[in-house]
């Protein structure tokens, strides 16, 4: 479960559940931690800004959080309205998924998920080790 810094996680609560559709499951402390139920079966933490913990800086990606959905064209046109930044519209991919890639509030980039086919990872260059 990923934990992702945001300088107000009270803000970033409220933002990434009006946004993107998160919802709390737990709050630790006024403004300490936050567990968010993200997409079908994920998670992600939020913490404040503490320590050498800090939020993103606005133009550097260090990392983004892929999360699965039913519907991208109908997320990202909510995400939108709410005033995410759209870094990448839904677009379909060879690999059978449909994407599309959001910035929040503090700087974290969020991928958006559906799968729309069943594709042999071969037909792309991918290489299945397990199953």
């Amino acid at each position: 479960m990923p934990v992702l810094v945001y300088p107000d996680v009270r803000r970033a609560v409220d933002w990434l559940c009006e946004t993107f559709g998160f919802t709390e499951r737990l709050q630790i402390g006024e403004d300490h931690r936050s567990q968010l139920n993200v997409g079908k079966n994920g998670a992600v933490i939020l913490g404040g800004v503490q320590g050498d913990n800090i939020s993103p800086h606005h133009a550097e990606v260090t990392h983004e959080v892929m999360v699965r959905i039913e519907d991208v064209k109908t997320h990202c046109e909510h995400a939108r309205e709410q005033g995410a930044k759209i870094i990448k519209e839904p677009k379909d991919y060879m690999y059978g998924e449909r994407q599309y890639t959001a910035e929040d509030l503090a700087g974290h980039r969020w991928i958006f998920t559906e799968s729309i086919k069943d594709v042999d990872p071969a037909e792309w260059g991918g290489i299945l080790k397990a199953r």
